[in-house]
């Protein structure tokens, strides 16, 4: 009796915990995918028949199995790159990954030397 209490407190904990997981990824790509009728919002906070739908279509392909990457590569393929508020890693998106701290580093440089000449 005592077992059977003791596994089943921890199935449901499993349960639970998985439920969990699953609505704070969920949460999360809400909050990258950028809803397209509402400007500078995710779909997210956005309560259009756009957001909700794409919230639909993303629980579904969750629900099927489908990984994070899978539903943003789908999204990406469907509405294009602008769609996802942090781009993905790839070559061609490396300018938008390197250009900033290009910039700093310049800055620096530049902060340094007027500081090295005022002296």
């Amino acid at each position: 009796m005592f077992l059977k209490r003791i596994f089943l407190f921890l199935f449901l904990l499993f349960i639970t915990k998985q439920v969990f997981a699953d609505e704070e990824l969920k949460i999360k790509i809400f909050k990258n995918v950028r809803c397209l009728v509402c400007q500078g919002q995710s779909i997210y906070e956005s309560n259009s028949d756009f957001a909700i739908d794409l919230k639909n279509i993303i629980s579904k392909k969750l629900s099927n199995g489908e990984s994070e990457i899978q539903v943003y590569e789908f999204l990406i393929s469907r509405y294009g790159e602008w769609i996802i508020f942090t781009p993905m890693w790839s070559w061609h998106t490396l300018i938008l990954w390197i250009f900033p701290i290009f910039i700093l580093i310049c800055g620096g440089i530049l902060v340094f030397r007027f500081n090295k000449v005022n002296k």
